[in-house]
């Protein structure tokens, strides 16, 4: 009964289920870990130690990952230029950041976040940065990347004026090298207020990771959908070959064959006006010579 399985259009069907299943499986499983991953970097976050919360030298951070992505360093140099960087948020409040940069005694400028001040961007209205030989203390970032949330690319800003931290950015306005990595100080003075570091890209249960969640679910989904229809076409092709085995008419998609008892035989017969009681050939006659024909 089943030797319609090995027909050429069951063959096609048979290897595209074996094939879909375990590569929803696999895709599922895939998006499963990437929220793990997200979960994780989330909870090593909160557990930082004491130790992680220490102030370090800037070059032990360096490059920035996602492990040492808002760790505190130390850089000690003289502030030289100094940009704005308009367009940007604290406490749902619209304002712009106070960048200067920091020429470390390596020769390379970091690039330093003093504070946020709320309103447009007025270089008026930036304070001036201490002279002299400083230290500063706050937490490292990665350079930012056009279209990350809350960055423009920075065309048509004013002089002065940056759309995003980055040494790729930096480097056309300034005749030196610049760290690819920037800090927001924690300590301000004045009206500046402090800039708390952002997560990495990629950690954190923001939406993205609720979106590999539900990724997840739909894989899963998709693999019980491929059984659900493998089984039902086969139960649909079994039936058809056992109808066949009986002897029985196989049906079109979409007949339906209504059953009921039969017609009363009286009844059938007065249908017939040939063999209907009482009828002869006179009568036949007067029906065929009806007026008007």
């Amino acid at each position: 009964m089943y030797r319609f399985l090995l027909t050429p259009r069951w063959w096609g069907i048979n290897v595209f289920a074996v094939l879909a299943v375990p590569l929803c499986f696999f895709m599922g499983s895939w998006q499963l870990s990437r929220f793990e991953a997200r979960m994780d970097s989330h909870r090593a976050e909160g557990n930082r130690t004491d130790r992680d919360r220490s102030a370090v030298p800037l070059d032990e951070l360096l490059p920035v990952d996602r492990k040492t992505s808002g760790r505190l360093a130390t850089a000690t140099g003289r502030y030289e230029d100094q940009f704005l960087v308009p367009d940007r948020r604290l406490d749902d409040r619209r304002g712009f950041y106070v960048l200067t940069l920091l020429r470390t005694e390596g020769g390379k400028a970091l690039p330093v976040v003093r504070g946020w001040l709320p309103g447009d961007a007025r270089s008026d209205a930036a304070p001036p940065p201490p002279s002299g030989k400083v230290t500063v203390t706050g937490a490292v970032q990665a350079s930012e990347s056009q279209g990350a949330d809350g960055v423009r690319s920075g065309g048509g800003l004013p002089r002065g004026q940056l759309g995003m931290i980055s040494a790729a950015s930096l480097v056309n306005l300034v005749p030196y090298p610049v760290h690819d990595a920037w800090i927001t100080q924690i300590r301000t003075s004045g009206d500046l207020r402090a800039v708390p570091p952002r997560a990495p890209n990629g950690t954190g249960l923001d939406l993205k990771a609720f979106q590999n969640l539900g990724y997840t679910g739909e894989w899963f989904v998709f693999a019980g959908f491929v059984v659900f229809m493998w089984f039902r076409l086969f139960r649909r092709e079994a039936e058809a070959q056992r109808d066949l085995a009986l002897g029985l008419p196989a049906q079109e998609p979409g007949h339906v064959t209504v059953s009921g008892p039969p017609a009363p035989k009286a009844v059938t017969e007065a249908a017939d006006p040939e063999t209907a009681p009482g009828a002869t050939a006179a009568d036949d006659t007067a029906v065929r010579t009806a007026p008007g024909d």
